[in-house]
């Protein structure tokens, strides 16, 4: 099974909030890492996208950064998950 997709999340965030309840809502699984209080998590998210700013998700290589569920949804549909 492939790995799921990664969703990098700040607690509190409204915009992770959202995008998390939307996906859930959908049911498109994906692997939530919080970057509050984890350096590796937040250094990894700034190695992927260039920025500090969640929510970010990398879908199987393909980034989306600093988004909110209306830059999600057509990355989504470009990705086949809806």
């Amino acid at each position: 099974m492939p790995e799921l997709p990664i969703l990098y999340i700040k607690p509190g965030c409204p915009w992770c909030d959202d995008v998390v309840n939307y996906l859930a809502k959908k049911k498109i699984p994906v692997k939530v890492m919080v970057v509050s209080g984890n350096r590796e998590a937040m250094q990894e998210m700034i190695n992927l996208s260039g920025q500090s700013k969640a929510p970010t998700m990398d879908w199987h290589g393909e980034v989306l950064a600093d988004f909110g569920v209306e830059e999600l949804v057509p990355f989504l549909r470009e990705q086949g998950a809806i």
